[in-house]
């Protein structure tokens, strides 16, 4: 297998996988083609079933755990049912979509240009669509439980500071995001081809352990869709108040995850400045 090779300061691309091209920023013409709306429909439909799944487990483990505290799941059970739906649903819409399923995941794939404005508008509204859905669903099936157990709503936890909550968020969510580069990079697509699930395996795995460490923080949002749906049917004040942090949180580490894969891993910042020097000698 060709690999790159640095000798003596010079870089040679005799490389076996091939890196797409920039999405442009605005593509006027996406807009004409089915597959952007057969992608905006399968976001839709992936966010409404991880938060049917995700919240009903939720309220189901609040709900056991009253009567009988060694009941229900537990937190590693929880933790399971988020990084487990995660898993199957990129799996599932990965060739469609490319399984985002988190706006936060959408923004940060735009600031490294993978995907155009337009696709992550349309995915971001989809998501959050999706997730009031969900949750919605949920509240029909399980009313009384729904509102007595807090709706699956996220909230800083009692004694802890904001700041805190916003770090875990910012943290959780380059874990995250970072794992979702490094996953889909097209240099290790290629060397792993043999592995069709590699890529929805380590992102699912990644959302399992960011539950099980901020989960007694934040309730773990690492997902504005999965935060917002949840607050929007809930309806709750504490809820609310604490939204901005879940938007905010996400948005900074998925910036801080794309910047740190594209232009310190894989060099982009090094590439720009030699492609620049190149231009300016000629």
């Amino acid at each position: 297998m060709a690999k790159d090779m640095e000798v003596g300061g010079a870089e040679y691309n005799a490389k076996d996988y091939q890196d797409p091209p920039p999405a442009p920023l605005i593509d006027s013409e996406e807009l004409g083609k089915w597959s952007l709306y057969r992608a905006v429909i399968a976001e839709f439909v992936a966010t409404l079933l991880f938060l049917y799944v995700t919240v009903l487990t939720v309220i189901g483990y609040k709900a056991q755990s009253v009567a009988d505290e060694c009941g229900g799941v537990g937190i590693l059970g929880i933790a399971w049912a988020f990084g487990g739906m995660i898993f199957v649903l990129v799996y599932c819409t990965a060739g469609i979509s490319g399984g985002h399923i988190n706006p936060a995941v959408t923004f940060g794939l735009f600031l490294a240009r993978k995907v155009s404005l337009v696709r992550a508008v349309l995915y971001i509204v989809a998501q959050c669509l999706g997730a009031i859905c969900g949750c919605g669903l949920v509240k029909a099936f399980q009313k009384s439980y729904y509102i007595k157990y807090g709706g699956g709503a996220n909230s800083v936890a009692d004694g802890i500071s904001n700041g805190t909550g916003l770090a875990a968020e910012i943290i959780g969510t380059f874990v995250l995001v970072y794992t979702v580069f490094s996953a889909t990079d097209p240099k290790r697509s290629a060397r792993d081809s043999h592995v069709p699930v590699l890529a929805p395996l380590p992102i699912g795995f990644a959302v399992f352990v960011v539950h099980l460490a901020t989960i007694p923080v934040t309730g773990t949002g690492i997902n504005p869709a999965r935060s917002f749906g949840a607050a929007v049917i809930y309806g709750k004040d504490k809820a609310w108040d604490d939204q901005w942090i879940f938007w905010v949180g996400p948005f900074i580490g998925a910036a801080i995850a794309a910047i740190y894969h594209q232009y310190i891993l894989r060099a982009g910042a090094v590439k720009a400045l030699g492609s620049f020097r190149s231009t300016s000698y000629q």
